[in-house]
């Protein structure tokens, strides 16, 4: 689930919000004119978590543990913990087909600004040669494990370091749950951890490539943007890179949210629009991403909304100097990233290299949420289009 459609499809309920600002949002905020003498007026922000259901087929302690408030990171954990040896039965092609061998390492590491954040690798087992890293960045409702724990394993399994980390916020990581204060600063972080990672002595050497599902499409991009000759080729999968013509509200709407988003950013306005349907095809796999107990699936924070639609905008306008070998993926049928925004970015990018797959009838959880023998292809031409870059270093 991404918040590309969550944070900007909101166009009827800004019309109501236009109108009168107090009337959608009553019961979680108190907003005062905002003139010169109310610039430094406090406001009272009321803000409650969206309560959970209840996962079905999972006992009442877990339910318990599942239900408890996953603002901060130790709560998150602890709930991980607990349903770390659930996932690993859970009846889906990724978790069941998953290579056996794989060697993981789950570490936490500070970052410069002092944050706590999750990191994960999957190394091939001992003897299959390692051709290139793979750095990945999840989209905004994920993490870096669950679903993914079986995507990395089948890629490590043909011979790829796979490297990943949760944002501060998301996951395991330090930080508000859903909370991005700075896009820009959350790339740099990325920058960061995968700069580290990519002078480890294991694989140093080798082609290193990103990965960016969604959200983390977005993310990956900005990080290629910042530092053009620093990747070996960039995969994308649904990306966001462009918000949708006729999605945006008016400017005037606009000017009043990012005003909001700087008097009350981590008050959680936006209504909450439960994509699973639009994400997962098949029912089976869509009952099952409520075990992914750790990512956000809340309101969106105003901040969060304002910036994600800030660094669309700005990668908008620099689409023309997309310069890696690229790899673009996307559902045909994708109604939370739109395809022919990919497309678009395909059209735009200079790349040389650069190739674009549209999954006829695929939605926007093209990895983890189609039959198992779309997952499988769409595996393959991951690990494919790796292959041949490899073979040319």
């Amino acid at each position: 689930m991404d918040l590309s459609s969550v944070t900007f499809r909101f166009r009827s309920q800004c019309l109501s919000f236009s109108s009168s600002i107090n009337h959608p949002l009553k019961n979680q905020i108190q907003v005062p004119k905002f003139n010169k003498r109310h610039t430094s007026q406090k406001v009272k922000v009321i803000v409650t978590a969206k309560k959970k259901s209840n996962i079905e087929g999972v006992s009442i302690e877990l339910n318990a543990i599942a239900s408890q408030n996953l603002d901060f990171a130790p709560s998150r954990r602890r709930v991980r913990s607990a349903f770390t040896h659930l996932h690993q039965h859970l009846d889906h092609y990724l978790f069941k087909t998953a290579p056996a061998g794989i060697i993981t390492q789950e570490w936490y590491e500070r970052n410069s600004r002092g944050l706590e954040i999750f990191c994960k690798s999957w190394m091939p087992e001992p003897g299959v040669p390692m051709k290139a890293t793979l750095c990945f960045c999840h989209g905004y409702g994920s993490t870096c494990t669950f679903f993914f724990e079986g995507i990395a394993k089948r890629i490590a399994a043909c011979g790829y370091g796979v490297y990943a980390m949760d944002y501060p916020g998301f996951g395991l990581s330090e930080g508000l749950h859903g909370y991005i204060p700075s896009f820009d600063d959350l790339v740099d972080d990325v920058i960061e951890h995968y700069n580290r990672v990519k002078a480890r002595p294991e694989v140093s050497e080798l082609p290193r490539f990103i990965l960016g599902q969604s959200m983390g499409g977005a993310i990956a991009l900005k990080a290629h943007l910042k530092e053009p000759d620093d990747w070996d080729g960039v995969i994308l999968v649904a990306p966001m890179c462009k918000i949708a013509e006729g999605m945006l509200p008016s400017t005037a709407i606009l000017n009043v949210l990012n005003l909001l988003s700087k008097v009350v950013p981590k008050a959680k306005l936006f209504p909450h629009k439960d994509l699973s349907e639009l994400t997962y095809r098949e029912p089976g796999k869509r009952k099952l991403a409520v075990y992914n107990v750790v990512s956000y699936d809340d309101n969106t924070r105003l901040r969060t909304g304002m910036e994600l639609l800030k660094a669309t905008q700005d990668i908008e306008s620099q689409l023309h100097k997309v310069s890696a070998p690229l790899l673009i993926l996307h559902g045909a049928a994708d109604k939370v990233t739109d395809p022919l925004v990919s497309q678009f970015l395909y059209e735009k990018a200079c790349s040389k290299d650069k190739t674009l797959k549209i999954y006829e009838g695929g939605y926007h959880g093209i990895l983890e949420g189609e039959p198992d023998d779309r997952i499988f292809a769409i595996h393959n031409d991951i690990i494919s289009w790796l292959d041949l870059r490899c073979s040319d270093n």
